[in-house]
């Protein structure tokens, strides 16, 4: 705001000193009065302090009806100014006008083109999917057949490490059998060698001792009728196995409840050579991974 704006419009110290004369006059008739104070007295000084009050309230009320005269002013002009601007926005509304024809033409002739560019990438899009859809299922389909063949490649490489390992056990066996000391040794070592390297492919051996009790859930018997749980076992016939943590293989056994079914007897040497383990003890079909 200016400093013309902050200055009032009118003198106010006349209106001052005036209210400072009636009040003076208030307090000297209160003065020379002598109580009791009569009607007049009190009369006087009241009209004396109500007067002084009216003026030194008056300049504020002439300075607020003089500053609502001058934005009153003000607002006129700054109306007379907008009116006289109403020529120019005529005349550009008016230009606006000639040119907006001009501008719907080539927005509709935008909005066409993009109607066509939107439904070639529409078609183009749905070929796309479909071509995507079909290459999605013919890698499936090939991947599918890989391991498929991945599968059958590690059921025969598991089928010919557990055939090894069979004879590798039915050597070992007859070995045992035939109290060579040092035979026994050479075989066991190389069957320790053997079972070790299985275990690094994940083929671990399920081997039992002597004395164990029987568990239907854990053993498969080699004979014929099967001996109730919790027989002692006498013997290994084919060792058991796991792979990656999942039996594949219990071990076969017999007990002392089907003594006819032992194949651990001296002149036996062919049969314990190649066990022929039941159905259930072979490798099942390799969805073991």
């Amino acid at each position: 705001m200016s400093d013309n704006s902050s200055r009032s419009p009118v003198a106010r110290w006349p209106f001052f000193l005036g209210n400072a004369l009636m009040l003076a006059a208030a307090a000297l008739v209160h003065y020379e009065s002598r109580p009791p104070m009569t009607g007049t007295a009190l009369a006087l000084i009241c009209g004396c302090v109500a007067f002084g009050t009216l003026l030194g309230i008056l300049p504020f009320l002439f300075a607020h009806r003089v500053e609502l005269r001058r934005a009153e002013t003000e607002t006129l002009a700054n109306a007379v100014a907008r009116i006289q601007n109403l020529e120019d926005i005529a005349r550009q509304i008016a230009l606006a006008t000639s040119q907006w024809q001009t501008v719907q033409e080539h927005a509709n002739k935008a909005a066409a083109a993009a109607g066509e560019i939107g439904e070639r990438m529409t078609r183009e899009a749905k070929a796309f999917a479909e071509f995507m859809r079909q290459a999605n299922d013919t890698e499936k389909a090939t991947l599918r057949l890989e391991v498929e063949k991945l599968h059958r490649a590690e059921n025969d490489w598991l089928q010919a490490v557990i055939h090894m390992l069979d004879h590798t056990h039915a050597l070992h066996g007859a070995a045992a059998r035939s109290g060579k000391t040092a035979l026994i040794q050479q075989l066991t070592q190389f069957q320790n060698h053997l079972r070790e390297a299985a275990r690094r492919v994940g083929l671990v051996p399920v081997t039992v001792e002597p004395g164990e009790a029987f568990d239907p859930g854990k053993h498969h018997f080699a004979g014929a009728e099967q001996p109730p749980a919790g027989a002692p076992i006498e013997g290994l016939v084919a060792t058991g196995f796991s792979f990656r943590g999942k039996i594949i293989r219990p071990p076969l056994v017999h007990c002392a409840a089907a003594p006819a079914e032992a194949p651990a007897e001296a002149g036996s040497a062919a049969p314990a050579a190649n066990p022929a383990p039941p159905p259930a003890a072979a490798p099942a079909e390799p969805r073991l991974l």
